[in-house]
């Protein structure tokens, strides 16, 4: 039987997406016994883009150059799979978003001392998008999406073997709760900590500890690999199925309500904790519509209210 072809792109992103694939380690073995890899930039000199069943893309459109590409890979495969975090929600690069393009640019090139420039380079660097960072299927149609920083092995071996044999991956639509055995049980907690501050209890939830975690508003494309290994959810997954579908549904609403509930903390001052770090708790995926086009997102309000503070 003939070899599935499968192109891959890598846009404005880390590469952990493609060196994640080698943790399926034996079943790799596998995998590349049914797919011919035509294209990979992070291990092939290939610079133009063959015909392949299968596209692979990582990365968040950040550039013009990116949407070229993207563009590309739409026109020389029959399928697009976004692969990753960014692609799927625009990824933690995003945050640009609650800047303006000059202030980015004179950050990162006047005012930076390890750079030293004193000046914004205009000549022989990809032009940044007028509109921020974007998710993948903005500039073009994406067919499979498969979020994650990176997306867990499982995950990975479910969505190449649903495309190789033609049949639907096996995983469901859960929060990062789900794979996560703390307990959610009420306590006498009445403040707000950190996980390094204090001693933390292996079977209890981490909101009813009064540590701010994002398992239950987080899609599960992790197993829960965080929390169970004793670290509170970042969020790296993107928004949870609920928060997607619903308009007012929102991640500090939700978090907000299951921690108030479970502790003596209330919902309010919850809610201003995650507004003020914002940036940290919507980082992966405040370039996406999911969020940007809720009336509840008011990410630049929040910040502006912070500098205010000051």
């Amino acid at each position: 039987m003939a070899k599935v072809k499968v192109s891959f792109e890598w846009l404005s992103g880390c590469s952990g997406c493609e060196l994640s694939i080698v943790d399926l380690h034996e079943r790799l073995l596998a995998v590349l016994e049914q797919i011919d890899i035509v294209r990979l930039p992070i291990l092939m000199d290939v610079k133009d883009y063959p015909k392949a069943k299968l596209g692979i893309v990582t990365g968040a459109l950040r550039t013009h150059h990116d949407v070229e590409c993207a563009k590309k890979m739409r026109a020389s495969c029959d399928a697009i799979l976004a692969y990753g975090t960014c692609g799927v929600y625009g990824g933690p690069q995003g945050s640009g978003y609650a800047h303006a393009q000059s202030d980015l640019a004179e950050t990162a090139f006047v005012k930076n001392p390890t750079t030293s420039t004193h000046f914004v380079p205009d000549q022989g660097v990809p032009k940044l998008l007028e509109e921020g960072v974007l998710p993948l299927d903005a500039a073009i149609t994406v067919d499979l999406y498969l979020p994650g920083c990176p997306p867990h092995a499982y995950y990975v071996f479910e969505a190449l073997r649903s495309v190789l044999d033609g049949k639907p991956p096996e995983f469901g639509e859960h929060n990062v709760c789900f794979h996560c055995d703390r307990a959610m049980k009420h306590t006498e907690v009445a403040a707000l900590r950190r996980v390094h501050e204090g001693t933390i209890e292996k079977e209890t939830c981490f909101l009813a500890q009064g540590i701010l975690c994002m398992g239950s508003a987080t899609l599960d494309r992790c197993r829960g690999a965080c929390p169970t290994r004793g670290m509170p959810c970042s969020g790296c997954g993107g928004p949870s199925e609920a928060i997607v579908l619903e308009p007012n549904r929102d991640i500090r609403t939700e978090i907000a309500t299951r921690m108030s509930m479970m502790t003596k903390i209330p919902k309010a001052k919850i809610t201003s904790e995650i507004e003020k770090q914002a940036k940290t708790y919507y980082a992966y995926a405040m370039a996406s519509p999911v969020f940007r086009e809720k009336p509840t997102f008011l990410l630049r309000r929040w910040i502006a209210q912070q500098g205010a503070a000051r």
